[in-house]
Parts: structure tokens; sequence; C-alpha cells
């Protein structure tokens, strides 16, 4: 009978086989290397890396702007003519582009923290490219149309730098793992030294980074202002549809304390609220006057305009998805919601004590009222019978003779200016976008007495840095939301966040120091060996110098040629590779 003596067993390795075979499409063991990865390979690393770091802006960006889909989806709109919410598939691509790409970087750092060498599968190049390219022209047409929507980068940071530092502080103390594994494996001095010096330099980095982070709630909760006031912007176009009646009577359901509006001109001289200066997406003008759905909306008489529905719409489109929470008698009180008029708007604000701001749209040369608009406005004011001093003009234009017929009205600036040359016209108020004023600025305007009133402020996040920042008030499209703000999202003492800035640098620097000695413990005395390498089996148990001089050289004879049968033999279908010991009778 011949015995036979198990020479070898191939140990399996699952996770290293998802991993590489995921990234690079190498599943078999003969497929994969400890090589060093080629140059080629290093750049389409850098480009990985590179494609992340931008789509992980891109997410961040479109994250925070939020707080101004409606402002994005009219941009859109005037663009195209029909409306439509161009923000679902925005969000959708880029959050299915940034798992993919964050995944292949979670791949790549496995490769690394192996000593695989990295070979990015073509198919993945491909996907690389097409989630770089059209984060580029994302980032371009971003640019063109929104530009100004970028500002609201740094804004936002002001609330989430503190937190985001603490986060890109525990990832970098977590890669220290793969930087120390990769240190103790390095045979040549001049790479550790390089490797040691860069992750440093990004972790030192890191940890000043909180001397740069500005924060106006990072104050002492004693110096907090009170609450801002909260304008109800086209109502609370959320729950109602914008610039109507029951839209501005939801508003003060919400406790705001006053009114925004965009007033235009009739042919026959009434101010009525449209924010478009067309009539087709928020009225039925199709229905009545097919032929003239294109013409602006002041091109029509306030007869006409009645006739208008002005809540279908509404219910058709749900351009803020909320439909669907409203009750079935609200729903029933938007579907007969007609164009409101600026004197039914300024009886309502009055029985209610509420502030009014509009924004008058003066109406083309050849209006009948392109001459008269402004005493038209002040007419439709003064016959509503609402006090002056609840109304906040904003035309500049015939300011002098606005304030010799009406010296009660608050006069408020549209335009950015210094305080000095606002008191000098005599403006007491101030109405601008939130990313114009910065803290230095809102400071300036409260400090000279001149109210500042910020718009469209929809987040909670952004409500609390501007109620931090000293903001007298803000006009909102989500009332509702606001409401459920009471006190500022977070709000910390100097001492507060200089203790737990210092407490988790102290934290980083504690666990990697600890990593480094542990890798270096761990990988002392141990020559360097294959993670696949061919385990000799246990039940081996002779001493015979012969037998281990064989086993060594048959070994590494098959691994020196690369050879790959025996993987495919022996290896994936789970057999033994056998040499003969010895016959016996």
């Amino acid at each position: 009978m011949v015995k036979h003596q198990p020479l070898q067993v191939y140990e399996r390795q699952l996770c290293l086989s998802c991993i590489t075979g995921i990234y690079g499409c190498r599943w078999k063991r003969y497929q994969r290397s400890h090589d060093d990865t080629t140059k080629w390979e290093l750049l389409w690393s850098l480009i990985l890396l590179f494609t992340f770091c931008l789509l992980l802006v891109w997410f961040y960006f479109w994250w925070e702007a939020h707080n101004d889909y409606n402002e994005f989806n009219w941009f859109l709109y005037n663009r195209s003519g029909e409306w439509s919410d161009g923000t679902v598939p925005i969000l959708a691509t880029t959050a299915a582009g940034f798992t993919y790409i964050a995944f292949l970087m979670v791949l790549a750092l496995c490769h690394i923290a192996l000593g695989q060498q990295l070979n990015l599968h073509w198919l993945h190049k491909i996907g690389v490219t097409a989630a770089l390219l059209t984060t580029i022209v994302g980032v371009i047409s971003v640019n063109q149309t929104w530009g100004q929507e970028w500002d609201v980068i740094p804004i936002s940071l002001q609330a989430t730098g503190p937190f985001l530092h603490i986060g890109a502080l525990a990832a970098v103390t977590a890669l220290s793992w793969i930087v120390a594994g990769q240190v103790a494996r390095a045979e040549k001095t001049l790479f550790q030294v390089v490797v040691v010096l860069l992750y440093l330099s990004v972790l030192l980095g890191l940890y000043v980074v909180p001397l740069y982070i500005t924060s106006p709630c990072i104050m002492d909760p004693d110096n907090l202002k009170p609450r801002p006031d909260v304008i109800g912007h086209q109502g609370a176009p959320m729950l109602a549809p914008e610039n109507t009646l029951w839209s501005f009577q939801r508003a003060l359901q919400m406790n705001v304390t006053g009114l925004e509006a965009d007033v235009a001109i009739s042919t026959d001289g009434v101010p009525f609220l449209m924010h478009d200066l067309t009539l087709r997406r928020t009225t039925d003008v199709g229905t009545f006057f097919p032929d003239r759905r294109m013409d602006e909306a002041s091109h029509f008489n306030w007869t006409d305009l009645q006739q208008l529905n002005a809540g279908r719409w509404f219910l058709k489109d749900d351009p803020f998805w909320t439909v669907h929470t409203l009750a079935t008698r609200e729903r029933e009180l938007i579907a007969k919601q007609s164009v409101c008029s600026l004197e039914q708007l300024l009886k309502l604000a009055s029985y209610h004590n509420a502030t009014v701001v509009f924004r008058l749209r003066r109406p083309s040369p050849e209006h009948p009222c392109y001459h008269s608009w402004i005493n038209d406005t002040l007419n439709a004011v003064q016959q509503s019978g609402v006090p002056q001093s609840l109304v906040m003009w904003t035309p500049d234009e015939h300011r002098a003779q606005v304030r010799q017929l009406a010296p009660g009205l608050i006069q408020t600036s549209v335009e950015k200016r210094s305080p000095q040359s606002l008191q000098k016209d005599g403006i007491s108020r101030l109405l601008l976008r939130y990313n114009q004023a910065s803290m230095r600025e809102i400071r300036d305007f409260s400090e000279t007495h001149i109210n500042l009133t910020l718009y469209t402020v929809n987040e909670p996040w952004l409500y609390s840095v501007l109620w931090c920042s000293g903001v007298s008030s803000v006009s909102s499209e989500a009332p509702h939301i606001l409401q459920k703000v009471p006190y500022p999202i977070w709000l910390m003492s100097p001492s507060e966040y200089c203790l737990m800035w210092v407490s988790a640098d102290l934290i980083s620097f504690a666990v990697v120091i600890g990593i480094f000695i542990f890798q270096k413990y761990r990988t002392s005395g141990m020559r360097s060996y294959n993670p696949e390498q061919i385990m000799l089996s246990a039940a081996v148990r002779r001493s015979s110098p012969d037998i281990n001089v064989m086993k060594e050289k048959l070994i590494f004879s098959e691994v020196g040629n690369g050879v790959g049968s025996a993987d495919e033999q022996y290896g994936d279908n789970g057999y033994n590779y056998y040499t003969n010991q010895g016959a016996s009778q």
C-alpha cells in the first residue's frame, strides 16, 4: 500500500478575493501581485482620489443648497418654460456617483493595507472618468447659471465646520493604521521618511485648523440677541399657493411678524401679487385666454385677472412635495384661490398688525401705467387703511416724492449700501439675500441701527447662524419650519470649543502613536511574506531535513514560476497536493 503525506494546503481568503476581484477583476491567486504599483495605475489612483474629493464637495454643495431648491427650480423654469423639480435627478445621480467612487476608494485603501498591487479594472476606469466629467460639467453649469449659490459653502461651514473638523480628524487618525503598516513593512528608509512626513503634515494641519474656523455660534450664550423675526416670503408657499390670501393666512398662523410679496400693475392701474412675468405657471390663463398665455401678467386688466384660478396648479405640480400632508379642507380652499390684489393683502396685514414688504415691478414702457406706477401703488396703500408704519417701501424711484406723500412709510432698500449712505438717504431698513452680508457687516448695520432683513432663509441651520450673527429678521418660505426653532441648533462658548478641540487633538495623537508602536511591534522579527503564502500542512510532523528541503524547493519553484494551474487544480477545487513519502507492503 502506498502512503501519501499532504505536502501543502492553499488557504482560502475569500475577503481578499472579493477585494481584488471587485476592484480589478482579479479573482484568482495567480492574478494577484505584491509588486510595486505601476506608474500608470498610480496615475489612475490619483484620478480616483481627485474624483472622490470633487464629488465630496459637489455632494456637500447640493446637501447644503437645500435651502434654495425652489430658487434653482425657478431658474430652470425661466429657461425651459416648464416647471419641474430639477433637483431630483441631480441629487440621485450625485448620490449614486459619490457612493460608487467612495466604494472604489475603500477598496483601494484595502489594497494598500494588504500590500496588494493596485490595478483598477478598465470598466471602473470608464466609470471614474464618467463620474469626473459629469461632475465637472455640473460645476461649470452651476457656475454659469447659479454662481451666487457657491456662497452657501463658506456660510454653511460656520454651522458645520467644528463638527466636520472632528470627522476629518477621526478619518485621518484611522488612516494611521494603513500608514503605520506601510512604514513598518517598507525596506527603503527614504520611503519611510517621506510617508511619515506627509502623514504628519496632514495630521498637524488638522490639529491647527480650528485656529481658522470662525462661527458666530461660538460665543458666550449671555451675548445671544433676541430671536430674529420671521417674515412670510410670499406667505407660506410650502403649504399653500404663493402670493394668495390663503398662503398669507397660513403664514400668520405660524406667528410671522410680517408678510412679503411681489407686486405688478394691471393695465387699469390695480396693483396685484405675482412673482413671475407671465401667468402660465401659477394660474389657468391657458384655459380662459389661450392666445395670451405668454403675455406679461401686467398686460391684463383686473377684471380678466379675477377670472383666473391661482390654486389648482399647486395641487397639480406639488412644488414642495407637501400636498399629501394637507387636510381635505385645506385642499378645497387651495383649489378656490384667485389672484390677490395688494389692497387685499394690506387689509389682512392691518387686521393682524403685521408688517408688509413688497417688491414693486415697474411695467414695460408701452404699459398705460408706466409713468403712474408709483402713484397707483401709493393709492392702493392709502385706500387699504393700513397704518403706514406697517408698510416697508422698497422702490428707489421717486423716493423723495413718496416720502412727502406718505412720510410714515418705512423706507427700505434692496441694494447693498454702506450704513452711512443709508442713513444719509433716510433709509432705516435693508433687505438683502442671505449671502450678501458677512458677520462683520451684520454687526455694523446693527450698531448703526439699520434693521437688516435677509432672505430666503428656510433651513434651521441657516436661521441659527444668522440668529447668532445678530440679524434682526429673516424672510422665509418655510415659517412652519422656523417656528420649531426656539433656540439656535448649537451654541458653544469659546472655552467649551477650545476644550473640545484640544481633547480631540490629544486623543487623536495618542491613538496615532499607539498604532505606530503596535504596528512596529507586530512586524518586528517577522520576515516579509505573502499573505496568500502556501501553508504547510500541520499533519506533517517529521523533521527529516531531506523532506523539508524537498518541500521548500517545490513550494518556491511553483511560486517563482507563477504556476497558475496549481491554483486552479488544488486551491480552488479544495484538493491537497501530495508527495510520495514511501511504499510499504
